[in-house]
């Protein structure tokens, strides 16, 4: 059953650990995260960490960053380090940069309704509220989240049962389940992301609203939720992520076309050529090699493309122009889901594009292909085709083959050993190879 208590009052189930009590070492938290929190305690101020670092630190992972949580206002924050930025609206946070890193800062958010909140149709726009550790944690979303690690007495302070569901592996809200999720839908998406990242089963109290609710994604602003895709297939488990937000309709609220064309796919396809490119972008996170967010773009939105393409050309509309206007056209529906930059729909029309061009194997034009700075992400495109059977396999090995020879088979591979080549300026090369191949 979801907590029946007030907001900001100490629970039956508070309990402190002590050093002893837990494997939190300050040698296992960051230099610039231990001088923040050194600093802030100097200054009078209480300092902790709090959130995934925590837990993290407790599940004996290396954390991605660390988060700190004072009763310093912003300003007062600022006032202590010369190297600190405020950002936010919708909450005041503080960075503290080293160099290009940083560590940030938030103020223990308050339970009070008075102030800087505001809450539109049960959402929270805006949460400007401070007070104090007890009422902090409320404000969190999960149990597992809400662990404090003190840097004054090296204690880990626990409101909500977080440790136990920690050891269970359960995956909790904190307060009503309904609520928090219309407070903030995007939590039903962090919820798929750490069940799958930690192996957590997601409580029964909250589950079943998930696909209930999924529709409130609606009305989160497409920039967020686009930085929340990334986050969700580029953390190394992108095959289970899939799986869940599919269970959960959730994956229909991020990509309504791809989920059309799933729905109706024939002999598994898109599906097999989704599930093979997020197999392989987990591989390539999982041996710490490049991926590209406008590969994974491009993937998810192959097949809404080229099956518009497919109908306007049997229409009659002349294969270059029916292609372009289907990418424009899926491109521009995305975006009102989840926005990208120009810069990766730019970047997947070159990688689709080049998906024709394949097929023409004669004469100079083969070796510009080549060239073309693109071309690694484009042939790794063209492999995942190969997979699904949309590209004959002939096709593929012959691209491989042609990539390995030298310029003299080359040339015979394309009918132009005859004939003396033109030079052309060899544009700039690409050095990295950021496909999930």
């Amino acid at each position: 059953m979801a907590s029946k208590l007030k907001t900001g009052e100490v629970t039956p189930t508070y309990k402190v650990y002590n050093r002893s009590d837990h494997n939190i070492s300050r040698a296992q938290i960051s230099d610039d995260a231990l001088k923040v929190l050194y600093r802030l305690k100097s200054c009078g101020f209480q300092a902790y960490l709090v959130g995934g670092c925590v837990r993290d630190l407790l599940l004996g992972r290396v954390p991605k960053d660390f988060d700190v949580v004072t009763d310093a206002r912003p300003e007062q924050i600022k006032s202590v380090f010369r190297n600190c930025r405020l950002i936010g609206r919708r909450f005041r946070l503080a960075h503290i940069y080293f160099g290009r890193d940083f560590i940030e800062v938030a103020t223990f958010r308050g339970a009070d309704n008075k102030g800087d909140r505001v809450i539109t149709n049960g959402r929270l726009l805006r949460d400007n509220v401070y007070g104090s550790l007890e009422e902090d944690v409320w404000r969190r979303d999960f149990s597992i989240n809400a662990l404090y690690y003190s840097i004054h007495d090296f204690s880990v302070s626990d409101f909500v049962n977080g440790m136990n569901d920690l050891v269970a592996g359960r995956l909790k809200l904190i307060g009503d389940s309904e609520e928090r999720f219309r407070e903030d839908p995007v939590r039903m998406l962090r919820a798929v992301r750490f069940a799958t990242k930690l192996g957590f089963t997601i409580d029964p109290d909250c589950e079943p609203l998930i696909p209930r609710f999924s529709e409130l994604l609606k009305d989160i602003p497409a920039a967020r939720l686009y930085d929340e895709t990334l986050k969700l297939f580029l953390s190394g488990y992108a095959v289970q992520t899939f799986e869940l937000l599919r269970r959960y309709h959730l994956f229909e609220a991020l990509f309504p076309l791809t989920e059309e064309s799933l729905a109706i796919e024939k002999e598994g396809f898109p599906s097999i050529f989704l599930a093979k490119a997020l197999e392989n972008t987990d591989k390539r996170i999982n041996q710490n090699k490049p991926v590209t967010a406008y590969f994974l773009m491009a993937v998810f939105l192959w097949e809404p493309v080229r099956s518009r393409a497919e109908r306007k050309i049997q229409s009659g509309c002349n294969h270059y122009i029916g292609f372009n206007e289907a990418a424009s056209e899926v491109i521009q529906n995305q975006i009102r889901h989840t926005a990208f930059p120009r810069r990766i729909s730019q970047t997947m029309r070159e990688v689709w594009s080049m998906q024709p061009q394949f097929e023409n194997r004669n004469g100079e034009r083969p070796f510009r292909l080549l060239k073309h700075i693109r071309f690694r992400a484009a042939y790794d495109f063209l492999l995942l085709r190969t997979i699904t059977g949309e590209v004959d396999q002939e096709l593929a090995d012959w691209w491989t083959q042609f990539q390995e020879v030298e310029e003299s088979q080359q040339k015979k591979m394309t009918g132009t050993s005859k004939r003396k080549r033109r030079k052309r300026r060899r544009p700039a090369q690409n050095k990295q190879d950021h496909s999930v191949t």
